[in-house]
């Protein structure tokens, strides 16, 4: 049974939809791509990546919870540990340019159960981050017709019903979240029938999104108030709420803003020079938009004092204060409803694909491999992620959601990190068009800063996260391990 659970599978090539959708294949790679992009495109595939729901939805919530103006840290630590996970993927993505990212390099180097546990962890990424991002919409899109439009909306119905305080959940006066659930059904809608994204209809909700902080940063920095930076860092009230020990929390939450940034390696395959330019990008994109974090958080905790920012839209939130300011929170609405509506579509996408490919393995039941015949969509992952996803989002809260989405991510980083270890002892033979550099120290320390980033939040919601665990591995040693394909017992 030890030996079934360390079973490894060659990885290959195969269309991608995200970063985390899992795929199929050999260790070959993808010869038959075509190698055109350059290190300045790599880095622009990183930004429209990683600039989108983080900086509207989450930011303000670790702020006032959390970090105070000392958020901009905050952004500074998690963005560490992603430089060393990235370089970790970009070795990966040069050596297998292929789609599966995390599960797939998991696979190929820790074996199928290390694989099973992190496509679970991906599970929870893109379904609860999903229901995070519908709930910022929602947000974004309250405010928009209630203020901007002065069309009445009921209270009850724009928000969870439970929330999560001292340590627990406890009931609200609200009903459920409607327009979250409105979206996620609408997306999952399209999802279902099928929809090809455009690469120019992309293109403009990513300038639009760049377009919409850059005109915050612009105006806003001229109302900002120094003695709203006081004090720096507040001190701490409990654990996780403020002091050094919140600045690492909302490290954990912020971790969110740069989910995607992996969508670079997936690009290794179609990198004129991987070797230099996947490093390049990866680093790249991510030194600029940790830059572009931290000035929007100066300007933001600068505008308004932090303690006002805990809400599903912290960005419109500061901007209120302001009435001169009105038609650049009507700007800014516009563009996180159409930004934000974007990545739901991604990562609706990604979910009942994961499934797909995790039921193709063997490891879950052929009923997710099941393709329409019209469509050709996945459509019984499609449904059922769809349903889960409202629920979520209609009735979990904001900053659960949002955190247990980072830690499913930062497992998944740290995997990659110590993945590249294992492959260097027991494939060393494998050409590496990239390798880390110093990898005894650079992918230690990558495993250590993602786990380290993981246990600020596990320390407070360990029992949401377990519990998702044993599901998962209730699911593997009743079902995945027999029916896998690389089952070889009769």
């Amino acid at each position: 049974m030890l030996k079934s659970l360390f079973r490894v599978k060659p990885v290959a090539p195969a269309p991608h939809v995200d970063a985390g959708e899992p795929v199929e294949g050999s260790l070959q790679g993808e010869g038959s791509l075509k190698r055109t992009l350059t290190a300045r495109h790599l880095v622009l595939l990183g930004m429209g990546a990683v600039i989108g729901a983080g900086i509207f939805v989450l930011t303000g919530q670790a702020a006032a919870n959390h970090a105070g103006p000392a958020i901009m840290l905050s952004f500074v630590l998690a963005g560490l540990a992603c430089a060393f996970a990235g370089l970790c993927y970009a070795e990966f993505s040069a050596l297998l340019p292929v789609s599966g990212s995390a599960y797939s390099y998991s696979y190929a180097t820790l074996g199928e159960f290390t694989a099973w546990f992190i496509g679970w962890c991906l599970v929870l990424e893109y379904l609860f981050a999903s229901s995070t991002v519908a709930v910022g919409w929602s947000g974004y899109f309250v405010s928009f017709i209630t203020t901007t439009l002065g069309l009445p909306f009921p209270a009850e119905l724009a928000g969870a019903p439970i929330a999560w305080e001292d340590g627990g959940f406890v009931r609200t006066a609200n009903i459920f979240n409607l327009p979250a659930v409105l979206i996620v059904a609408a997306v999952s809608g399209l999802c279902y029938v099928g929809i090809t994204q455009s690469a120019f209809i992309n293109g403009i909700v990513v300038a639009i999104k760049t377009a919409v902080i850059a005109a915050f940063v612009g105006f806003g920095m001229f109302y900002v108030d120094p003695a709203n930076w006081t004090p720096f860092i507040p001190e701490n009230t409990g654990p996780g709420q403020f002091g050094m020990d919140g600045v690492f929390r909302a490290a954990t939450i912020v971790f969110f803003a740069y989910i995607g940034f992996d969508a670079v390696s997936t690009a290794a395959g179609e990198a004129k020079n991987p070797q230099r330019d996947m490093p390049i990008g990866i680093l790249g994109s991510l030194a600029i938009c940790t830059i572009i974090y931290i000035i929007v958080c100066a300007v933001l905790t600068g505008m308004v004092p932090y303690t006002m920012l805990g809400t599903a839209k912290p960005v419109a939130t500061a901007l209120e204060a302001y009435p001169n300011l009105a038609w650049l929170k009507t700007a800014v609405e516009i563009g996180a409803i159409a930004g934000l509506s974007s990545v739901v579509l991604v990562m609706l996408m990604a979910q009942p694909r994961i499934f797909y490919t995790m039921s193709r393995d063997g490891l879950l039941p052929k009923i997710f491999g099941r393709v329409h015949p019209k469509y050709q969509t996945p459509y019984v992952g499609t449904i059922m992620v769809g349903i889960a996803a409202c629920l979520l989002a209609g009735l979990m809260p904001l900053s659960v959601l949002g955190e247990l989405v980072s830690m499913g991510t930062l497992i998944a980083f740290a995997t990659v990190c110590l993945g590249v270890l294992v492959l260097r002892r027991t494939r060393p033979e494998l050409h590496r068009p990239f390798r880390v550099p110093f990898a005894t120290i650079i992918c230690p320390l990558g495993f250590l800063s993602c786990m380290f980033l993981f246990v600020q939040s596990f320390k407070e919601h360990w029992h949401l996260f377990v519990g998702w665990t044993i599901v998962g591995m209730i699911i593997y040693f009743c079902y995945g391990r027999r029916h896998s394909k690389l089952n070889t017992s009769p």
